[in-house]
């Protein structure tokens, strides 16, 4: 399964495929990947129908021996008259592995495609919309499905615009080239998200959310298993143990990870955007507490500077901390019981469920080549490297990776 060492990049192609409606309100410093409105109005008599389409191509390598490649494809359709609009996105993650825990196990690179694709369509009427999605993805081994309804409503003239959404997610895991009728573990998602954004000012605006989620099923990934140790053992055990070392030191035989059948998530986050006169300053900070005992923060800025009409270049800084969860050891504890070993009823080995912290940092660039409306056409060009430190895991203590994006928007009326 296409898991932790990608998730960074699933997460930013999603956020970069999927384009979502945008509301022409010049008082909101927000719209394109620079931060800039990529609205205008109809005023000059052209269709109320506006088409968006947009590629990308993206990669990531890290120093723990993961390669993705994802080509990517997006479209958005909408009518400023009628207030109607619709988007889709559909991509593909490419990825060769040959981890560190691929390593210890004494298993082969291997690699895998994963397809992931998500639909949407809102409409707003005057100061009340709605809005309906849904997403579909496929590994060999994983499948996931969800929907979601959200509802709109702007408030206070427009200076307050209010969304309630609810969420749901099947996702089923199994085992390559097993049909999952016989194996599978299946997992419920139920979510509801709250947001408010403000228009403080002209140039203003700040958006607090609140994320809630709830889990329930089977949450242990079906190949990993765990070496135990003797209690005299585990103090010879340092973080970034070698698999030689562990396989020295650990009891025979290993035991398939195990985690709780529930998860309760919260979230809160704040997104502040302010609109400078030749640039665009956003800050997005994020607090994150779950009933595992997982406490994260995450804060992102990017501030965006527009060369002349057509350029546009920008930094991007992400610091991310967190704690472990309340069962994380590095080395698990246990016995021999006749041929069977006795092991912590909750027990793990995804590092990212462990003590971490990461920084990320890249510049970014976009270069508006249309005609008559520069944004007609755009490339984009996103560069980022992030660091990552375990501070108490087996394998491994640290990774470097690295991010390239390279998409191309299309607008047309």
């Amino acid at each position: 399964m296409i898991r932790t060492s990608s998730e960074i990049l699933f997460t930013v192609g999603l956020l970069v495929a999927c384009i979502g409606t945008a509301r022409a309100d010049a008082t909101k410093p927000r719209g394109g990947s620079d931060g800039r409105d990529s609205t205008q109005g109809t005023t000059d008599g052209s269709s109320a129908w506006v088409w968006e389409t947009r590629g990308e191509f993206s990669f990531y390598q890290d120093s723990d021996a993961v390669t993705v490649f994802t080509p990517a494809v997006s479209g958005a359709v909408s009518d400023t008259l009628s207030g109607w609009s619709a988007s889709g996105s559909y991509l593909v993650d490419v990825v060769s592995a040959a981890s560190v825990d691929i390593v210890s196990t004494a298993s082969p690179r291997w690699q895998e495609l994963r397809h992931a694709a998500s639909l949407d369509a809102t409409y707003q009427a005057g100061t009340l919309g709605a809005k309906v999605g849904g997403s579909f993805s496929s590994e060999p081994d994983y499948l996931s499905a969800g929907g979601a309804v959200t509802g709109i409503a702007e408030l206070a003239r427009k200076t307050a615009t209010l969304e309630l959404a609810l969420t749901y997610t099947r996702d089923t895991a199994g085992r390559k080239d097993t049909p999952f009728f016989v194996y599978s573990l299946g997992l419920d998602r139920y979510g509801a998200v709250a947001s408010l954004e403000l228009v403080l000012d002209r140039s203003t605006t700040f958006t607090p959310t609140l994320d809630l989620a709830y889990e329930a099923g089977r949450q242990e990934k079906p190949y990993r298993y765990l070496p135990l140790f003797s209690a005299d053992a585990v103090a010879r055990v340092p973080a970034g143990a070698s698999p030689d070392l562990v396989n020295q030191l650990r009891l025979p035989g290993k035991v398939a990870e195990q985690v709780p059948d529930d998860r309760a998530r919260y979230a809160v986050s704040g997104r502040l955007a302010h609109r400078f006169k030749h640039s665009t300053l956003v800050i997005v900070d994020r607090l994150y507490a779950d009933d595992w005992g997982l406490l994260a923060t995450t804060t992102d800025v990017r501030f965006v500077f527009e060369l002349g009409r057509r350029w546009s270049i920008w930094p991007h800084a992400r610091a991310h901390l967190q704690s472990g969860v309340s069962f994380w050891q590095r080395a698990y504890v246990g016995s021999e019981l006749g041929m069977a070993l006795d092991a912590p009823t909750f027990r793990t080995g995804d590092r990212e469920l462990g003590p971490l912290w990461s920084g990320t940092l890249g510049p970014g660039a976009r270069w508006d080549l249309g005609g008559k409306d520069p944004r007609s056409l755009s490339a984009v060009l996103e560069l980022e490297g992030t660091y990552t430190r375990y501070s108490d895991a087996l394998y491994i203590e640290q990774r470097w990776a690295g991010f390239a994006s390279l998409q191309l928007e299309a607008q047309f009326r």
